[in-house]
């Protein structure tokens, strides 16, 4: 059969929008290891997480037997503003690579918030407010989470205390003022302002922050602030359920045409975009009905699955979290301030590591300014100024489209956009003049920072 005529967007109808949103760990026969209390080493419960998560999250959270779980439908109304978000064919990349591969992108950046990170901020917003809660706190890196959650707060009238990591702070002013204009609170982290920030300001003096830093201080707040919860933008396994309409509407869009992907690309920081895009890819392969090279694809600066320990470890630098068991690089561990991207968490999503570790999908790691030299590339050529996160998955993209050049095979490649990088010109001026560089951590630094790895015999 002739293939049909595909057009640059491949849009989806408003019905087309999922009504579901579908959970891998179903279908996985290794399930992510549990959360342990930190206190006791044992599995937390649902009770045991109550002060820090909102009730339906913590459900969310804990269900790895519910393959489809319904979307509220106050939750598919607000998708309808932004959603269904186009699958493009990167035609001129193609021409202009001179590839036999056929490039398709799917492109998050629609909406105010210019990322993905809008489909499970209102989803929790939304369960806080029918839980009837005061406000969240939450943790941002580059801003696009913050920048989400403001959205969604806002809509749902709920307070929104951000703490940002300080490097993105100063570096992005603009996306701090996005957050203060939805009506949040944005505090540099770590600060003053609570008991964990002065202990990190303490043991690491003028450090330029992590997520890591940033989760503790939100927790503190949270937890001694009566009608709060704590809310995250990534890692847990209800971000990658919230985040799997990319990958539905992704598998749906090139089932119209009759497209099956062989590599599938996402960028992975601590897993929320790499997780929505693959959700439905990786279940089908999960059982056994298809065989796709999945790739999650890492900063070189922060590398958590290819140099990182799969142990039980903190989620924060303030150790006041559960302990996951992951692919991380020790709770302590601090990218360098000139780290672009939002990728700076040290760990890695508990249902990535796993898979990940079962050999469900592979990994790579790639240098700063490859990065940045693809996301140039990528923009005089689609258009579209993408993120630096979303650069990490076109540099791989690239490469494997230029190996398909090299030895003919007419391969099919999807890579998640996840946003847009106008907030991060800072990134792109350091890159245009020639003064950004690519640090790598050292082994000796990263056996530092495994040594302190909690001792868990799980």
């Amino acid at each position: 059969m002739a293939e049909k005529k595909i057009p640059y967007k491949i849009y989806l109808n408003e019905d087309e929008i999922p009504k579901q949103w579908y959970n891998v760990r179903a279908d996985m026969q290794n399930k992510p290891a549990p959360l342990l209390n930190p206190g006791t080493l044992e599995p937390m419960s649902f009770d045991d997480l109550r002060p820090v998560f909102c009730d339906e999250l913590i459900k969310q959270e804990l269900d790895d037997q519910t393959a489809y779980i319904d979307i509220p439908e106050e939750i598919q109304n607000f998708y309808k503003m932004y959603r269904p978000a186009p699958l493009v064919r990167a035609y001129c990349l193609e021409e202009k690579l001179r590839t036999p591969a056929k490039i398709y992108y799917k492109f998050e950046g629609n909406n105010t918030s210019g990322s993905h990170k809008l489909n499970s901020a209102i989803a929790q917003a939304y369960y806080a407010k029918k839980q009837g809660l005061k406000g969240v706190t939450t943790e941002t890196g580059a801003g696009q989470w913050g920048t989400a959650l403001s959205m969604a707060c806002s809509y749902f009238d709920l307070d929104c205390k951000v703490y940002m990591v300080k490097v993105s702070y100063e570096q992005k002013p603009f996306r701090r003022e996005v957050m203060r204009t939805y009506g949040a609170s944005v505090t540099p982290s770590p600060s003053d302002t609570t008991n964990v920030g002065r202990k990190i300001l303490e043991k690491y003096p003028g450090t330029t922050g992590s997520l890591g830093c940033a989760i503790s201080e939100a927790v503190e707040v949270a937890t001694s602030h009566e009608g709060y919860r704590y809310v995250l933008g990534s890692v847990l396994n209800q971000v990658l359920l919230h985040q799997s309409v990319i990958g539905l509407e992704t598998k749906t869009a090139l089932d119209k045409y009759g497209i099956e992907p062989d590599i599938i690309i996402g960028c992975a920081g601590g897993g929320s975009n790499l997780g929505g895009l693959i959700s439905p890819f990786m279940g089908e392969k999960l059982r056994g009905e298809k065989n796709y090279d999945i790739v999650a694809v890492e900063p070189a600066s922060c590398p958590s699955f290819t140099r990182g320990k799969f142990a039980y470890d903190f989620c924060d630098t303030g150790m006041v979290c559960p302990l996951a068991k992951m692919y991380t690089l020790g709770s302590g561990f601090i990218p360098s301030a000139n780290h672009a991207g939002g990728l700076r968490f040290h760990g890695m999503s508990s249902t990535l590591s796993q898979l990940y570790h079962d050999g469900y999908m592979r990994a790579v790691s790639v240098e700063q300014t490859a990065v940045f030299e693809a996301a140039e590339q990528f923009a005089r050529i689609e258009g579209i100024l993408p993120a630096p996160e979303s650069s990490h998955a076109i540099r791989v993209a690239i490469d494997e489209a230029l190996k398909c050049k090299e030895t003919g095979e007419e391969k099919t490649i999807v890579f998640g956009l996840t946003g847009t990088g106008y907030f991060d010109l800072v990134a792109y001026q350091k890159y245009n003049d020639g003064v950004m560089s690519d640090y790598i951590p050292t082994d000796e630094e990263l056996q530092k920072s495994f040594d302190e790895l909690p001792k868990v015999d799980k």
